[in-house]
């Protein structure tokens, strides 16, 4: 492993951020994954796996793709990261594999995750299903009613979908069930997180499943194009997992621009925002030290976006601390800005983003991107899972 500011110190902080906040009960588990994940990982048939996985089961390396017209378009050269191309159709599928094979190594025979847009669900089902575990997956039911073509593939795949329906029934809500499963079964269940949020070790090892997305840009820029960086590299954050892999290779490398494009919703002083780094204050949530929108008596607040995927209040430790030393910008646009952009990938490229992709596209109309300037988006997902949301709002605009 690389050192770089995704690799927090010994107890887990970046900064002033992060730590494991956790109920005694499970401590045991936090400590035998702390000792084993980096013994595991380093193991050479663990990485024969995990690679020879990557590559003939999910398809990587994911394209490198110039849009050439959206380029056009923009006024600057633009090149996506096609993680939408990946078997189960994102980037979560990367973390999922490299989790389940580390869950299997520590004899863990139960397998549960919570989902937002039902894509890490989808990816952890799919990775149960090849290795025969069983699975469980925590999913809102805010989230489950707009995101049913996941939830019906998550099924096929057999995993048990279990609605939630406290507070606003989404992806908060779901990582507070799944935290509660999981101290009423420790000793044989392991917890897939999604994002890099939680206690120590996970915003650590999720960002470090996810680093191969960085990791090949280094290489197919340099094919492509002949420079080993980008000037500038954008993705979307909620968690922040999809950033966290497009971001890592390039995170100590200062000419590198990094962006991080949050969902502002209805707008950031709306009151219905997911806009974390804006609208966020230090506090404790998920396991973690953050950032989390909160009212003034540390009560949390109810995000919104039209994204079930950035429908989060809080964010992973990491981002709050690269927001302190200010080597990541971070940026929100809204919901009508994201589907502006979304119709926009469909009409010139013939992409179909996902609506979380859609806000990191549409910020490239908001920020002072320089003609000379090469730009790589990370395009975190496929948009199938969002398509009646598009359909209704194309048939609002086109009557």
């Amino acid at each position: 492993m690389i050192k770089n500011q995704f690799i927090p110190d010994e107890r887990g902080f970046y900064g002033n951020y992060g730590g494991a906040y956790i109920p005694e009960l499970l401590y045991p588990n936090i400590e035998s994954l702390k000792s084993n994940f980096k013994q595991i990982v380093n193991d050479d048939s663990f990485k024969e796996e995990f690679e020879s996985l990557l590559q003939k089961y999910v398809g990587r390396p994911s394209p490198l793709y110039y849009a050439k017209n959206l380029s056009d378009y923009h006024g600057f050269s633009v090149y996506l990261k096609r993680e939408d191309l990946n078997h189960t159709g994102a980037h979560k599928v990367n973390n999922t594999i490299g989790q389940i094979l580390l869950a299997e190594r520590m004899g863990k025979t139960r397998i549960i995750a919570e989902t937002g847009a039902g894509q890490h669900g989808v990816a952890t089902a799919t990775v149960c299903a090849l290795k025969g575990l069983e699975c469980h997956v925590y999913m809102g039911k805010t989230d489950v009613k707009r995101q049913m073509k996941n939830v019906n593939k998550m099924k096929l795949l057999g995993a048990e979908v279990i609605p939630v329906e406290s507070g606003n029934m989404t992806l908060k809500d779901a990582t507070n069930e799944a935290i509660r499963d999981w101290i009423q079964n420790p000793e044989n269940t392991y917890y897939v997180i999604g994002s890099v949020v939680g206690p120590h070790p996970y915003p650590e090892m999720v960002a470090y499943f996810q680093s191969v997305i960085s990791k090949e840009i280094t290489f197919q820029l340099k094919e492509e194009t002949g420079k080993s960086y980008p000037d500038r590299v954008v993705a979307c954050i909620g968690g922040g997992s999809n950033a966290a892999g497009a971001f890592y290779h390039f995170v100590d490398q200062k000419d590198v621009k990094l962006n991080a494009v949050e969902a502002a919703g209805k707008g950031t002083d709306s009151g219905e925002t997911a806009a974390t780094i804006l609208k966020g204050r230090q506090g404790v949530f998920h396991g973690s030290k953050t950032l989390l929108m909160q009212t003034n008596d540390g009560q949390v607040v109810e995000p919104y976006s039209i994204s079930a995927g950035l429908d989060y209040p809080g964010i992973g430790p990491v981002y709050a601390y690269l927001n302190e030393i200010k080597r990541v910008n971070y940026s929100a646009v809204t919901d009508a800005q994201a589907l502006d952009a979304g119709f926009r990938a469909m009409k010139l490229e013939g992409i179909v983003p996902a609506l979380e992709s859609a806000h990191a596209l549409a910020s490239l109309n908001e920020l002072p991107i320089g003609k000379n300037e090469l730009v790589v988006v990370n395009l975190s997902g496929n948009g199938d899972k969002d398509m009646e949301t598009y359909q209704h709002y194309f048939q609002l605009l086109n009557p």
